[in-house]
């Protein structure tokens, strides 16, 4: 088993953080770029299912999957903080992430906030020297719906 470097844990702390910016963003080539080739993401299939039950496979699928962001209006994952540990091999890693992911949608009486509280839990490889996201695993721990009183770039705001 190897150590985990402070440069280490600070690479893996923007690799989680560009996901939750890329996924707000919509920049869907940029968050599967933070995959390896043969990186694995899956994903919950709420409200059935809160574990991780969907299973996508490589950059096309992941991409794939992060097309269903595209019907909301908005999205912002808050990040709650992360533990890092070293993997077994060499060039590894495992992390437990804590995210407050909000899904903002229009509905007949208004714009509505889908939460999710849930956790990634993660493995890392690094790849050409540059940490990537090996497997990811999203378990949401519970569910809330919120009213939202008022959404940038609604009714002319800038």
């Amino acid at each position: 088993m190897s150590d985990v470097t402070a440069a280490d844990a600070a690479a893996l702390a923007d690799l989680v953080a560009r996901y939750a910016l890329y996924a707000d963003e919509r920049d869907t080539a940029r968050l599967t770029g933070l995959f390896t080739p043969d990186g694995v993401l899956v994903l919950p299939d709420p409200p059935r299912a809160l574990g991780p039950v969907l299973t996508r496979t490589g950059h096309e699928e992941i991409a794939a999957a992060m097309t269903a962001l595209e019907s909301l209006t908005m999205t912002f994952h808050a990040l709650a903080g992360q533990v890092v540990d070293p993997g077994p091999e060499p060039g590894t890693a495992t992390g437990a992430v804590a995210c407050v992911a909000h899904h903002l949608s229009e509905r007949a009486d208004g714009p509505s906030d889908l939460v999710w509280h849930l956790r990634y839990a993660d493995t890392y490889r690094r790849l050409d020297g540059a940490w990537r996201i090996a497997r990811r695993e999203v378990r949401i721990d519970w569910i809330e719906t919120r009213p939202v009183r008022r959404v940038r770039g609604r009714e002319g705001e800038p």
